[in-house]
């Protein structure tokens, strides 16, 4: 089974640590295409801060995250699962997970990355801040790089299942094709309130991290739509089965409260 996580907009950096290392970072595929995009946004930050901070869409506020990225090479790293926070990665909580249950997310967990495609939690990275939806200068929209190289990547590492759990910006990162569709499930969280269900993007979030956080703690690794299901039912979720479409089966998780 293979879960994919969006990345968090806010990053925790590191105090103290090794500088990157891309050659060290899990999917070694991916590294030449990880240098293009770091080269390509490090030359950015480097060059105008203002004209960096319009690329990117950050506010004025947050003009010190154009310094960040003009360093990171030289920056240091921490493990993944402690740079991405938010209220999906506080939910989830990978780094108090019991010692099992944070071997599997080593093996099972991969986000997905506008700077480094894919990450595994323990993969060493420097926070970041690059969007899914910029487009850098030299290198064009990331969405489109990682499409390319993703294609090759994600196969490989989904072996059975694939849980994809990414917001729609990095949905587009990857897709599977028709031969593997039939083995992701795409899950949507609504909230149930009054008779009425909705979409809203605290909920979403913190049912997203709690949800992977139950499977991690169980262990059990379903390799198909329904077997994952029957787990989630097991655990106590609320889970609605709908069709199956181009880009895999859309589970839709209900809840009323976080």
């Amino acid at each position: 089974m293979l879960i994919l996580l969006p990345p968090s907009e806010g990053k925790t950096a590191a105090g103290r640590g090794k500088p990157l290392d891309l050659d060290s970072l899990s999917f070694p595929e991916l590294t030449s295409a990880r240098r293009k995009v770091l080269d390509a946004l490090v030359e950015l930050c480097q060059a105008d801060a203002e004209h960096a901070r319009n690329v990117l869409g950050l506010p004025p506020g947050l003009a010190d995250l154009v310094a960040r990225n003009a360093t990171l090479p030289q920056a240091a790293t921490a493990r993944a699962d402690r740079v991405y926070s938010g209220v999906l990665y506080d939910a989830l909580g990978l780094p108090g997970l019991p010692p099992d249950a944070r071997r599997r997310a080593t093996s099972r967990v991969a986000v997905v990355s506008s700077l480094f495609g894919l990450v595994r939690p323990t993969d060493r990275i420097p926070a970041y801040r690059l969007s899914g939806d910029v487009s850098l200068p030299g290198v064009g929209p990331v969405a489109a790089v990682w499409r390319s190289a993703l294609d090759d990547v994600v196969p490989g590492a989904a072996g059975g299942l694939v849980v994809d759990l990414r917001s729609t910006t990095y949905a587009g990162f990857w897709r599977p094709q028709p031969d593997l569709a039939r083995r992701v499930a795409t899950v949507r969280v609504l909230h149930e309130s009054g008779g009425r269900r909705t979409v809203v993007s605290h909920f979403n979030k913190a049912t997203k991290g709690r949800l992977v956080r139950d499977l991690l703690l169980d262990g059990a690794n379903p390799r198909s739509v329904t077997a994952l299901v029957a787990t989630l039912e097991r655990l106590g979720w609320t889970v609605e089965v709908g069709d199956p479409g181009r880009y895999g089966t859309q589970l839709d998780v209900v809840v009323s409260a976080v």
